[in-house]
């Protein structure tokens, strides 16, 4: 299938959508994208991987084609009950979950809390935790969080005369995109406005960080609770850490840790080839394993 079924669903009220690139008899693997992203970004690697999984990707609630939520929440315990719902009506059997950024902390709390119904685990870059960071007091989390939404409600959107703009405002922030993919990108990640120019789908309340939140402590006692092989994948570039070295590794039961070099945040980007190379390898491996 070269071009993905469109599909919506609800949860919490909000009409959030997915696309499913079919193949349904073969075992369901989730694409979930990042921060400010899309459930399309995963093209190539959702194609690549179709005939051989029943690939399904969401755009988070807030991005994409996705509802914003009415009250601009956009907790990480929010995204894990939007993806219960999914799941529910995807697959009738265990999932395979791919992540990239935040959609990776969104794979890794589910599959923590719900680690039988996970077959198989990979982060790409979205390890954002590390065993030493500290907890922030509470009053300066809500001041924060006020502030942020006080800031965010005066900023009007950039708006993009064209689409081929927008992708260069995305090739501005990485220069490794080819003009072709950033087109892709800013043309699913965009809308038109009344006037005829274009914003970013993704809603601005997103970048707020809500105050309710889940502590190192949480994490790590979900990351112990996941049973399923799990790859973490760093990009050689990127602003977060080595699991291995910051010592988010050790929370793990079944668990690697691998690095691309030559990749910034959007490895899967930057670097397609190696990190399809690496994501099919051990997913075939996991795959494997369970049938034996």
């Amino acid at each position: 299938m070269s071009v993905p079924e469109s599909r919506f669903y609800t949860s919490q009220n909000l009409r959030l959508h997915y696309v499913d690139w079919g193949n349904a008899d073969a075992p369901t693997l989730l694409l979930i994208h990042g921060g400010r992203d899309h459930c399309r970004s995963w093209d190539l690697i959702a194609r690549a991987l179709q005939p051989h999984y029943h690939v399904v990707a969401p755009d988070l609630r807030g991005h994409g084609d996705s509802d914003w939520t009415k009250g601009g929440s956009y907790s990480l315990p929010e995204h894990v009950y939007d993806l219960t719902r999914l799941v529910r009506i995807a697959t009738s059997g265990k999932v395979a979950i791919v992540g990239h950024s935040m959609g990776g902390m969104v794979g890794l709390t589910y599959a923590g809390a719900f680690p039988e119904t996970v077959s198989a685990l990979v982060v790409l870059d979205g390890v954002v935790v590390a065993p030493n960071t500290a907890r922030t007091p509470t009053h300066q989390r809500m001041t924060k969080w006020i502030a942020q939404l006080d800031k965010l409600e005066a900023r009007r959107p950039r708006v993009y005369r064209t689409l081929a703009e927008a992708a260069a405002r995305m090739s501005a922030h990485n220069a490794r995109l080819t003009p072709e993919l950033a087109l892709h990108l800013a043309t699913h990640g965009a809308r038109r406005t009344g006037d005829g120019g274009y914003v970013w789908k993704f809603d601005p309340s997103q970048r707020a960080m809500a105050p309710h939140r889940l502590w190192p402590e949480d994490y790590f006692e979900l990351w112990s609770r996941i049973e399923c092989p799990t790859l973490l994948v760093n990009a050689g570039e990127s602003m977060l850490g080595d699991p291995k070295t910051t010592g988010a590794l050790a929370h793990f039961k079944n668990a690697r840790a691998e690095t691309i070099h030559g990749a910034g945040h959007w490895l899967h980007h930057d670097r397609p080839d190696e990190t399809l190379s690496l994501m099919r390898s051990f997913l075939e491996q996991a795959e494997s394993v369970r049938a034996l």
